[in-house]
């Protein structure tokens, strides 16, 4: 799999990061910290959406990569259309106004779809980056920090969007869990609702 399409995970053990990278990787290093601390209680989360992640760590190490490996998301298998573009074909359905009203348009419907895309995207990426970064953080930090001193208000100052007092409440916190929120919270290029490049136009209706 591209190391590129392959998420990547983030396991602590009482405040201290223990691993990153993809989920078998990371699974057998959890496997390898509860061998040798028994009473410790890793906690992996996903870098991408922040949620903790629940392992299988039954079996040697060879058993508990294969399990997460497989577990792991592989990228979504390309549907009709060019293969180079990656063109998906599904239904769309719209009245017969909004039909004629693209049929009109330069390329046709498709291509006038799509345009209208990647202009929502470019409008409201910046937005939703921002947006899905506080949450992505949030939901580690709630984890990770709950009941630590000062969470409420670095939780006020992750959704203000107020980095240097996000900075000054987590200064009592573990270093690795401080700089796991502060890599969390920074929103990321290649995040859902960035603009990017439009690709090369076909005329192919939806149907």
């Amino acid at each position: 799999m591209d190391q590129a399409l392959t998420p990547n995970y983030t396991a602590f053990l009482e405040g201290r990061r223990i691993a990153t990278g993809p989920l078998h990787e990371v699974a057998v290093a959890v496997l390898r910290a509860q061998k040798a601390q028994p009473q410790g209680h890793p906690m992996v989360f996903s870098d991408a959406s922040g949620r903790s992640q629940d392992l299988d760590l039954r079996g040697g190490e060879q058993a508990v990569a294969a399990r997460h490996a497989l577990a792991a998301p592989a990228e979504a298998p390309r549907g009709r259309g060019r293969p180079k573009l990656g063109v998906v074909a599904r239904e769309v359905t719209l009245l017969p106004e909004h039909w004629d009203w693209l049929a009109a348009q330069p390329g046709g419907a498709s291509v006038a779809l799509r345009k209208l895309v990647h202009e929502a995207r470019r409008k409201g990426g910046a937005r939703d980056r921002s947006r899905q970064a506080r949450e992505r953080a949030y939901h580690a930090m709630s984890t990770l920090a709950g009941d630590l001193a000062g969470f409420e208000e670095a939780a006020r100052a992750l959704f203000a969007g107020d980095h240097e007092r996000l900075a000054v409440q987590m200064a009592p916190w573990p270093q690795d869990v401080r700089a796991y929120v502060s890599q969390l919270a920074e929103p990321e290029p290649g995040e859902a609702g960035q603009p990017d490049k439009q690709p090369e136009a076909t005329t192919a209706r939806p149907r």
